[in-house]
């Protein structure tokens, strides 16, 4: 005898087959959503960094109009004090100097000093350890504050300007944007705000009173230092003899 046949068992069966092909439709639907989204990401991602690129090779031989923090600055105080000069025209002790303040380690690197960051994570991370290229990035690029996110940007966009530019062209380019005073920016607008000489001009002293400044323009005076600031600027002075004197200016100084 034949096993009977049963309806109950052929209706149960029906609805489970029903939501098999719902999940399977649901699954591919939901794949398919995701691999769009995957391509729409990638290209946009694609999108940033061609932008990116462009950008950093037109600054590449176009000195650099303006920047989001003198934007910022000049809607805060009304008016700001900015000079773009070639690095031809400003004197080798401010090119030094800032090296010598900065980042004495600025030929050596290919953007950012693991070694410097190590020494900093040692020390406890008492001082900073963005070098003179990051900072060309935060200045000409970014906006300023302390930010994770900016910081992984500014890592990003560092090694392609270290690429694109030369380290004489980052120098250049950190010396016109950098900020030497409130709403003062740049080596020509400071050397005339600061000392009243052209930025060819600057002594060793008053060069090395520039770079003093430089972590906090805002709250220091290199035309009337602080005595903190005045032996900072000795310091400094003396780092940037010693840069000259073991070659570490040799990526940016020309027939010096």
């Amino acid at each position: 005898m034949g096993t009977p046949f049963s309806f109950d068992r052929q209706e149960q069966d029906v609805p489970k087959a029903s939501k098999a092909r719902r999940r399977t439709r649901r699954d591919t639907g939901l794949w398919a959503a995701w691999r769009w989204f995957k391509r729409k990401l990638m290209r946009g991602v694609a999108a940033v960094f061609l932008v990116i690129v462009a950008w950093v090779a037109i600054y590449a031989v176009v000195p650099v109009p303006t920047t989001p923090y003198i934007l910022s600055e000049r809607a805060r105080i009304g008016d700001i004090a900015r000079d773009w000069v070639p690095i031809e025209d400003i004197s080798i002790h401010l090119q030094r100097a800032v090296v010598a303040a900065e980042d004495a380690n600025f030929c050596l690197h290919w953007g950012i000093d693991m070694a410097a960051i190590r020494e900093v994570i040692e020390e406890g991370a008492t001082r900073g350890a963005s070098t003179i290229s990051q900072q060309t990035v935060k200045n000409a690029f970014l906006w300023h504050g302390r930010s994770w996110i900016r910081k992984a940007i500014e890592a990003a966009i560092t090694p392609i300007v270290e690429i694109i530019w030369s380290k004489r062209r980052i120098l250049e380019v950190y010396l016109n944007v950098a900020e030497f005073g409130e709403g003062v920016f740049g080596a020509e607008a400071a050397a005339r705000h600061h000392f009243g000489v052209a930025a060819a001009d600057l002594s060793p002293r008053q060069a090395a009173l520039l770079a003093a400044v430089l972590p906090d323009p805002q709250d220091r005076s290199a035309s009337r230092p602080s005595a903190w600031v005045s032996d900072r600027a000795t310091s400094i002075a003396d780092g940037a003899a010693t840069i000259a004197a073991d070659g570490r200016d040799g990526c940016f100084a020309r027939g010096t």
